[in-house]
């Protein structure tokens, strides 16, 4: 046998397995298998429109200079451009989104299940989060000024303040064109139908009572 024919054979069964170890990210929450496949719906793993007939309206967002409206509860506004407002991202794996803060605003602890989060500061001066995962819970924080740069690892619940008294402005890129957002005070008391309240009171050591006043609040 070829000498060099032998070598390429053993690096390619070394890589092959290395190669397939792992699946692809997901593109939406749930993906039920089916074997009909006229059973079959497509969330934002969208079909793809025929390459020839793409225009640049297409690849288009307008509005982005746009500010957000903050006159809400926690004074933030989050302005996503994902798959869903930009149908030219599809398959491309990015998403951007911007955020506006009032006064003190906050956007709350959240996580994104599908994407990391790269912010950078506009305006104003903000501070930041991430949690690192059990069993250390580790807050690694840090106050960013006008043009400072933050990174938030994939799947970790972060969370940007506005600490100052004027308004602040952030643009974030994602790594999905569908990142996802599961803010953790929305899905843990608000969701639908509501987890029992003996579930939450045990595992905040919580009493029902106050419990049931959260839930009430979302």
């Amino acid at each position: 046998m070829d000498p060099h024919f032998h070598i390429a054979l053993v690096l390619f069964v070394l890589a092959t397995p290395i190669a397939f170890a792992y699946d692809n990210s997901p593109l939406q929450d749930t993906c039920v298998a089916v074997k009909d496949s006229k059973s079959a719906v497509f969330v934002n793993g969208k079909f793809c429109k025929d390459p020839k007939l793409a225009i640049a309206k297409d690849f288009l967002f307008k509005g982005l200079d746009n500010c957000g409206n903050t006159s809400n509860k926690l004074g933030s506004k989050v302005t996503l451009v994902t798959v869903n407002e930009l149908p030219g991202l599809n398959t491309l794996g990015i998403a951007m989104a911007r955020i506006d803060f009032a006064p003190y605003g906050l956007n709350p602890p959240h996580i994104h299940p599908r994407g990391t989060e790269i912010l950078t500061v506009l305006e104003g001066t903000l501070y930041v989060g991430f949690v690192t995962s059990n069993p250390d819970n580790r807050l690694i924080s840090k106050v960013l000024n006008k043009g400072d740069v933050f990174v938030f690892p994939k799947g970790l619940i972060h969370f940007q303040y506005n600490e100052g008294k004027t308004n602040a402005v952030a643009i974030s890129g994602l790594s999905s064109q569908n990142p996802g957002i599961i803010t953790i005070a929305n899905s843990v008391f608000g969701s639908n139908p509501s987890i029992s309240d003996a579930i939450l009171a045990k595992a905040f050591q919580l009493d029902k009572k106050v419990v049931d006043y959260l839930q009430a609040q979302f």
